[in-house]
């Protein structure tokens, strides 16, 4: 069984635990797989400041559960799950359920990881990145995350998700719905009010980043097989899944 480390700062007390790649994984839509039965391994990015709520959303999103305790992540976190995904076909025509095993990053928001976290970057396939609606410097800080992204990401022009978190608190909120739309419909991206407390848009957020990475991956393929085709060959990505390939973006 593979097994991979977390880290985390506990009341100060910085542990190392080890933690089973298996410990973490749920199925979704009542879907049993066994290790290895999957057509898709997609990484999953989320990133922010310190305290806007990723490692809680995360918890939410695979435990379906919420942990009021503050935690903060030291370095980089990790979860998984296990989902089904409706690709489609040419011309947009019904394709065939996927069954996708997500990994889902979580990291650092404190400057001093900075350097750890941007490692991880490119080696993702899409990011949820996440401000505090009860912090406006949480919510100016994206522009910064966004040149960051831009930066050191697979490609200029990456799969983002943007999610104001913490909607359950209304009486806190000091970004207005309005402020956060604008600034995701500058950079051509989805916006979503989150709740890890409640769950509210949390499975949401996640499936439409899903969605775009999974359209990307089908856009890739097509690509690579018309000139194959038209070379008298099969089309066929020699055995390699697309998730294991990157398309030019």
């Amino acid at each position: 069984m593979d097994v991979f480390y977390e880290m985390r700062d506990v009341e100060t007390d910085h542990k190392t635990t080890l933690v089973s790649a298996a410990e973490n994984t749920l199925t979704n839509k009542t879907i049993t797989m066994t290790d290895g039965d999957y057509d898709y391994l997609i990484k999953l990015l989320a990133l922010g400041d310190s305290g806007v709520g990723k490692t809680t959303f995360l918890y939410r999103y695979t435990d379906n559960k919420f942990n009021p305790k503050f935690i903060t992540t030291v370095g980089i976190d990790f979860r998984e799950k296990r989902v089904v995904c409706n690709t489609h076909g040419p011309n947009g025509s019904a394709g065939k359920a996927s069954k996708v095993h997500l990994q889902l990053w979580d990291t650092a928001g404190q400057e001093r990881f900075r350097s750890l976290t941007t490692a991880f970057f490119r080696d993702a396939m899409g990011f949820l990145l996440m401000f505090d609606l009860t912090s406006q410097q949480s919510f100016l800080n994206v522009r910064n995350w966004m040149s960051q992204l831009q930066a050191n990401a697979y490609c200029e022009n990456p799969d983002i998700v943007l999610i104001g978190n913490k909607a359950d608190l209304p009486d806190q909120r000091e970004v207005n719905e309005r402020q956060a739309r604008d600034l995701a419909d500058k950079y051509g991206i989805p916006y979503f009010e989150t709740s890890a407390a409640t769950g509210q848009n949390v499975e949401k957020a996640v499936e439409t980043l899903l969605d775009l990475i999974m359209k990307r991956m089908e856009q890739c393929v097509e690509k690579t097989q018309v000139p194959e085709a038209a070379n008298g060959t099969s089309g066929k990505l020699d055995g390699e899944s697309p998730a294991g390939k990157k398309c030019a973006c």
